[in-house]
């Protein structure tokens, strides 16, 4: 009879196993992107590793290298017949192990968070998913125009991203705003992006995210128009309480709470432009 422990090995995913994570993940309730993996995966293709329990797989982390001191942690996961045997501890250790020495985020679920900080993270906000659908047509401020984000200069747009993420990350900003089922909005004024909103189409609600944004109004408006993209208008914003504008501005569009993480860290918490920062662009790459 084959041993359970011998018979379990962790190594990096290959392309097609992003898919099955992404299933996974929709099983969680988690409403993942429908092209999300073909973005995830070469951001940094040893980032995804999987357990495989003689031949099959049963477990997943996430831990996707940015810049040469940060990480992010996601897509953790064990099939739910096999949890409380210590698989998902092993890849677990597997992934923080490819961490070391970087400063980690991940997104946590409330259940998980408590694990999480014995393992040396720390809360340094929390996250609320907001859903519904927002009224439409409301216009940006005065001169302030809604273009395709992908007419922008990428330069730009990489470095408006910076001041909302702690490390560079320009493969993936790349990718997250050109692929298949979503659609890209920057907000302009007098030739500087005054906010970015990027739609992309799941199982469920279509989910904005990021979503940057100089003011309010400015966010509203990206709000508005992205929802306007959508067959039936309806997304959801996880929002960052760290910036008390953004909570309001999910209510005042009508939008309802319907999932909670807390964002999470082992070291420092990142200096970011808070004011400017409405929405958060995935849970499972930051």
């Amino acid at each position: 009879m084959p041993n359970p422990v011998e018979d379990f090995e962790i190594t990096a995913a290959s392309a097609e196993d992003i898919v099955t994570l992404g299933a996974w993940a929709h099983e969680e309730g988690w409403n993942p992107g429908l092209t999300d993996g073909a973005v995830f995966f070469p951001t940094d293709p040893g980032g995804f590793l999987i357990g495989r329990l003689g031949g099959a797989p049963v477990t997943s982390v996430s831990v996707v290298r940015y810049g040469p001191d940060h990480g992010f942690l996601g897509l953790y996961l064990t099939r739910p017949h096999l949890r409380g045997q210590g698989y998902g501890l092993r890849t677990w250790q597997a992934g923080t192990a490819r961490l070391a020495g970087r400063n980690v985020g991940l997104d946590g679920v409330p259940a998980q968070q408590d694990n999480y900080r014995r393992s040396g993270f720390r809360t340094c906000w929390s996250n609320a998913r907001y859903e519904g659908t927002p009224p439409p047509d409301i216009a940006p401020p005065p001169g302030t125009s809604l273009i395709d984000a992908r007419t922008v200069p990428f330069g730009r747009l990489a470095a408006y991203d910076r001041r909302f993420f702690p490390a560079p990350r320009d493969g993936f900003l790349a990718a997250w705003i050109t692929a298949p089922g979503r659609t890209a909005l920057a907000a302009v004024r007098d030739g500087e992006l005054q906010g970015l909103g990027v739609v992309r189409a799941c199982r469920a609600a279509s989910r904005i995210g990021p979503l940057y944004a100089a003011s309010p109004q400015v966010a509203t408006a990206l709000v508005s128009a992205l929802a306007a993209t959508l067959p039936e208008g309806t997304v959801a914003v996880d929002v960052p309480d760290v910036n008390p504008a953004a909570v309001r501005l999910a209510g005042e569009l009508g939008l309802t709470p319907s999932f909670d993480t807390a964002r999470m860290y082992t070291g420092p918490e990142p200096v970011i432009d808070r004011a400017g920062y409405y929405g958060i662009t995935s849970l499972e790459l930051g």
